[in-house]
């Protein structure tokens, strides 16, 4: 049988108009803010176009573009705050987004040409992994824009990323440990070739060597962004004869798993340890006591990726191949001032 037609997209009928592809569906479903003229001209492109969302019955949805978000490992706390990032940026643009786990790709052409194929406008990954060139070839070869969120190594300008101030955010936490009095202060980090890990990780070994309080040996672990290797490594830098009275985690799951191994030595948190996480996910809010962490804003880079990937399939450019948003330190309870008995 011959191919059918590839049917129009937001993004055909956004570039014909010199539009926003949010502005057609903006259009699409109704939405007021739209100046007249404009919505003359989108409309009257749609039925050039011959776009199949055009004008939907009572009662039926309007058919959108889809973005889909991929990850390669498991859900957890982290990936809940990015998919509601993205999510609730793709209701207010009127686009869907689907979420999906891929933990490999074996034939990239044929992973990439699959997404092609199922109508996505644009891909956003969330990798543990780097991607790899044939990957990134793939999705160059069928068009389809992809932006990563914290990827593991920066790409170059041939693909787009978001992250956040990774050397600022572990800067701060660091900083707080040593304004509470701390000097034995552990870091317990990702994977070592992880960009977002080696950032947190220069910004601790910035803020001791400003303080002039040296690293000890067996102070420094790393491993997955998970609890059970904050559990192992807390355990391991816990059991050193010249323990750490502060641990810095390099994010709130890992946090967890150190708060467990301070438990099961007997350690009360924060009179004995202080432990400070990274991301600000429920999980910080829920731990008892309270984590004190640095904020990454998940929810807005999911939101800021997904925006960046409908401007790259509507065929526009971005003022820059890589954005960082803004991190903060959140003070709660599980970090307090170096007791008497700490300083002898």
């Amino acid at each position: 049988m011959p191919a059918s037609p590839r049917r129009a997209t937001l993004a055909t009928v956004a570039a014909s108009a010199g539009v926003s592809v949010a502005t057609v569906s903006k259009v699409l479903n109704g939405r007021s803010d739209v100046a007249p003229a404009t919505r003359t001209l989108v409309e009257s492109l749609l039925r050039e176009h011959d776009y199949v969302g055009l004008s939907p019955r009572r009662g039926e949805s309007a058919v959108t573009d889809t973005v889909e978000v991929q990850f390669d490992d498991d859900f957890n706390a982290y990936s809940t705050e990015i998919i509601q990032g993205v999510v609730t940026a793709g209701a207010e643009l009127g686009v869907g987004v689907v979420v999906s786990v891929r933990k490999k790709i074996d034939q990239p052409a044929v992973w990439a040409r699959h997404l092609a194929a199922a109508g996505r406008r644009a891909l956003i990954s969330v990798t543990c992994h780097e991607l790899t060139t044939r990957q990134l070839t793939a999705l160059s070869r069928v068009q389809l824009p992809l932006v990563m969120i914290d990827p593991l190594n920066l790409p170059d300008a041939s693909a787009t990323s978001v992250g956040s101030t990774n050397f600022a955010g572990g800067l701060a936490a660091t900083q707080h440990l040593l304004s509470l009095g701390h000097r034995r202060i552990a870091y317990i980090g990702g994977p070592t070739t992880a960009a977002c890990n080696q950032a947190r990780l220069h910004g601790y070994r910035a803020a001791m060597e400003a303080e002039g309080a040296p690293v000890l040996p067996g102070y420094t672990r790393f491993g997955q962004f998970r609890y059970q290797v904050g559990l192992e490594h807390g355990a391991a830098v816990l059991g050193l004869p010249e323990p750490p009275t502060a641990i810095f985690a390099g994010c709130d799951e890992m946090a967890l798993g150190v708060m467990e191994a301070a438990r099961a030595r007997g350690l009360r948190i924060p009179e004995d340890l202080s432990i400070v996480g990274f991301d600000d996910t429920q999980i910080a809010r829920m731990a008892s006591p309270p984590l004190t962490t640095v904020r990454q804003p998940l929810r807005e880079m999911g939101g800021v990726a997904l925006r960046t990937a409908l401007r790259l399939a509507a065929g526009e450019k971005v003022d820059s191949h890589h954005v960082e948003l803004a991190t903060e330190l959140v003070v709660r309870g599980s970090t307090a001032d170096v007791t008497c008995s700490e300083h002898a």
